[in-house]
């Protein structure tokens, strides 16, 4: 991965870019912290579905919670209003 200064992205944001469809990220800098990267879009599409395959799906989550009632205690409501 090359590092841009910004001005420098900037000014040469052909070559930023053509470096990136070349299958190189560039990562611009702003005041010396790493503010952003450019990459194909090719790869940020393959990186978002990779993103969405791990995620686990609704019924997933349901599927994960404990079965059993040994695994929580019931919380106990006050047998008076509770003064706030």
């Amino acid at each position: 991965m090359t590092d841009w200064p910004l001005h420098d992205a900037k000014n040469r944001f052909s070559a930023v870019v053509d470096a990136a469809l070349a299958g190189v990220p560039q990562r611009v800098t702003r005041r010396g912290r790493p503010a952003v990267v450019v990459l194909a879009a090719e790869e940020y599409e393959r990186l978002i579905h990779l993103e969405k395959a791990r995620a686990p799906t609704f019924p997933d989550l349901l599927l994960a919670i404990p079965q059993g009632g040994d695994e929580f205690e019931r919380m106990r409501l006050p047998s008076r209003p509770v003064q706030f």
